[in-house]
């Protein structure tokens, strides 16, 4: 039955209003029914999804019931503030948990065949996980059930380097070349202006734009319906290594030089540089935009952290010696970051300060247990923390395979390590 934004069927709308109007009335006394059977962080992610839902868990008195009750199972006081933002509410104490879980919760890990071959990236958005570079697909996961929803092919003449996704498609870097593929898995390539786009070597899409970060310093900005390059953009002396891009307009990239250049999308004029005290590579970056800090992993292992609105630095620390591949948040935590890097460790930080909450492995000690599913077959095994004073190489490298990528969900951390598999690290109290 075909929906509209009001969330009745277009059949009862154009009945007249009365019919619309106990469809919605319907509708909405299911949703509440269904929304009672789901915990706050379900609710939270359920809020995401329409502005229909959204409505229907802000009004719900069954909802409101059960927020004031997890306050007060928290030991938070109830009689004040009681019409603050439900939403914002749940929100919070669904990222208070999280937070713990990470920081303290059991490690359950389950692994799957992903690719015929190594792949080193994976992207997570909307409760679905995008894997490849490696091999000649890209595939696109549900996280609920392993289920491959879709698979989308690389040209034979092409080579996948990087990609990005949205809600309905997907943006791929094909070496100096663009790919477009809607989620119904049709593609579209198309070149770059003749002698403009060098090699390059990441990329970072908020519709429309996909932001090339490339190995000659700029960034080419690719608009995906006029399917040209509007804008080239000098970012650094030499090659543009990650990028991260900001809802208002600001690209933000790093360097093999040891720098975070800032531009303005719509101006094409840099609002600042930021720069690394160890003079390292930049490999790997993200932008928080509820807090406005900036993180990057370098390739000897430091992390840094900048406040976007005074253009300062916060803190600096050295988590390895290796090089750090891959950093990550959840979109509406403000507390953890999660990395990872060549030499095996998930280390979760305090993103305010710097510190080291957790390191956490892959428990080689147990017997690896295994189910099947209609979709995959899971191998399962379990997740450990390191102790402060433990030293990281003195650990056999069957526990901590390189973590070539990594993306952040609710409770949970999804891995990629240049192998056939895709590690998912679930965390619960």
């Amino acid at each position: 039955m075909e929906h509209g934004p009001s969330g009745g069927s277009t059949a009862m709308r154009r009945s007249g209003v009365r019919g619309g109007t106990r469809m919605e009335w319907l509708e909405h006394d299911i949703l509440c029914i269904i929304f009672s059977f789901l915990d706050v962080f379900d609710l939270v992610r359920c809020t995401a999804v329409c502005k229909s839902w959204n409505a229907v868990i802000r009004k719900s008195e069954l909802l409101q019931v059960l927020y004031f009750k997890l306050r007060r199972d928290s030991g938070e006081s109830t009689s004040s503030g009681q019409r603050k933002s439900m939403e914002f509410g749940l929100q919070e104490v669904a990222m208070k948990y999280h937070r713990l879980c990470l920081q303290r919760g059991r490690i359950d890990i389950h692994r799957w065949k992903a690719h015929s071959v190594g792949v080193d990236q994976c992207r997570m958005k909307m409760g679905l996980l995008l894997t490849g570079v490696g091999d000649k697909v890209m595939r696109l996961w549900s996280l609920d059930s392993y289920k491959c929803e879709e698979e989308y092919y690389i040209p034979d003449t092409a080579s996948l380097v990087d990609f990005d996704f949205d809600e309905s498609k997907i943006v791929g870097l094909l070496g100096s070349r663009v790919g477009i593929w809607t989620r119904n898995g049709k593609r579209s390539i198309f070149p770059s202006r003749e002698g403009t786009f060098s090699k390059g070597l990441c990329v970072r899409y908020i519709d429309p734009d996909a932001v090339i970060g490339c190995e000659d310093g700029t960034a080419r900005v690719f608009d995906m319906y006029s399917r040209t390059c509007s804008r080239i953009i000098k970012m650094h002396a030499g090659p543009v290594t990650c990028l991260a891009l900001s809802d208002d307009e600001l690209i933000l990239s790093g360097s093999s030089l040891g720098s975070v250049s800032i531009s303005d999308l719509a101006s094409d004029q840099r609002v600042a540089r930021l720069r690394s005290t160890d003079s390292a590579g930049i490999r790997t970056l993200c932008f928080n935009p509820c807090s406005h800090l900036v993180f990057a992993g370098t390739t000897v292992g430091y992390t840094y952290c900048w406040d976007l609105r005074t253009m300062k630095s916060l803190w600096e620390t050295r988590i390895s010696s290796n090089v750090l591949y891959s950093l990550s948040h959840l979109q509406s935590d403000n507390s953890t970051l999660a990395v990872g890097g060549i030499d095996g460790v998930l280390r979760v930080l305090n993103q305010n300060t710097g510190e080291v909450l957790s390191r956490c492995l892959i428990d080689d000690e147990r017997p690896i247990s295994s189910t099947r599913n209609m979709h995959a077959f899971i191998e399962k095994k379990k997740g450990i923390r390191l102790p402060e004073d433990a030293e990281v190489d003195r650990i056999p490298r069957t526990c901590r395979p390189p973590i070539t990528c990594l993306s952040v969900g609710m409770k949970k951390v999804v891995t990629a390590h240049n192998s056939q598999y895709i590690r998912m690290w679930k965390f619960n109290m």
